[in-house]
């Protein structure tokens, strides 16, 4: 999730385990810890694959973050040497924060690593976008109540736990709206006679109605969309190639086999001018995806960059608003054809 997300969690978890005794010091470290796993992104590792797919790893570990919050703690127990007596809440305190940061995260489509080193395998449930502001809304009402109400009441403390309540739900929710995404795809598939080796779902943009599809087959992948308020279940898949034969010569490349394990299959490769591209097909609305890699080049396939390249991000920030309709407008398709007479 985003880092003011991250952020208010771990200063309302923070409260709801210390806040009682200890005050607005209790959501002060509880955002800090927040905030420790996500500072690997500025741990260089060599290179822009390994960058990207060591990411929410060791930092994101449940057992190393354990192993992690008894150092904390003694940091803090240093800085703040009368309050020594909540040593064990203190140990509540940030491994709950540890724990709520990285099982979050699990939701997202990128997921984490959280059993690393037994599994290195991401837990990507795909439920949640990674910005969402009716997960992020509620935790920031509920620790703004707690700072501005007075300590001598109970309102504030219990404001902050009614955030941390309704965004928990909010949670829960797009697991099920996951799920009726998910079937409806399905089912849309099967009616279409559509056959594919894998099937991906995840939520558009800032919200949890309007669910986007990527489905690969031997000749590249579609892609469509799928809205909880569509009255019928006529979904549009658009397909596009993917030239997965300019990978001949390099398939045995670390980079290239590494992406293609971290993307889980949902990958498109395409030539751009003499470069051969790798998309990770998760992050993005067709043509535009985030994250995009230079493997090879076209005129010398055998001769491997030392270092892959990272391309910059495309971000078309023009098509939200059309997105956006499509929660509400069935008859709006993205692909071929497309309409763009929306707002």
């Amino acid at each position: 999730m985003d880092s003011i997300t991250q952020i208010a969690l771990g200063a309302a978890v923070g409260e709801a385990v210390l806040g009682r005794k200890i005050g607005n010091r209790a959501m002060l470290w509880g955002a800090i810890a927040g905030t420790l796993p996500d500072l690997d992104v500025f741990v260089p590792l060599g290179d822009a694959v390994k960058d990207f797919t060591y990411h929410r790893s060791a930092s994101h570990s449940l057992l190393m973050l354990a192993l992690a919050t008894p150092l904390l703690v003694w940091l803090i127990n240093k800085i703040h040497p009368a309050l020594r007596e909540h040593r064990v809440r203190w140990l509540l305190l940030v491994y709950s924060v540890f724990a709520t940061h990285v099982l979050l995260d699990s939701f997202t489509t990128y997921g984490t690593q959280i059993f690393w080193p037994v599994s290195n395998l991401p837990v990507a449930w795909s439920t949640i976008f990674i910005i969402d502001p009716l997960y992020t809304l509620p935790l920031l009402a509920g620790l703004i109540a707690a700072l501005v109400m007075t300590r001598h009441s109970e309102r504030g403390h219990l404001a902050n736990r009614a955030g941390l309540i309704l965004s928990s739900l909010y949670l829960a929710w797009t697991v099920v709206a996951s799920f009726a995404a998910e079937s409806s795809f399905k089912s849309a598939l099967q009616a279409q006679g559509i056959t594919h080796d894998k099937l991906h779902t995840s939520p558009a943009p800032f919200n949890s109605l309007l669910w986007r599809a990527v489905v690969i087959d031997d000749d590249g992948y579609y892609e469509a969309y799928y809205s909880l308020l569509d009255e019928t279940n006529d979904i549009r898949f658009s397909h596009y190639p993917s030239a997965r034969e300019l990978l001949a010569g390099i398939e045995d490349y670390w980079p290239v086999q590494r992406l293609q394990w971290f993307s889980q299959g949902i990958y498109a490769v395409a030539r751009v001018q003499d470069d051969i591209i790798i998309s990770d097909l998760r992050m993005g609305i067709e043509p535009n995806y985030v994250f995009r890699f230079k493997v090879g080049e076209v005129s010398n396939p055998h001769a491997r960059p030392s270092v892959p390249r990272m391309l910059v991000p495309v971000r078309d920030l023009s098509r939200l608003p059309l997105l956006w309709a499509r929660i509400w407008d069935q008859s709006i398709a993205f692909g071929p054809g497309e309409r763009v007479d929306k707002p």
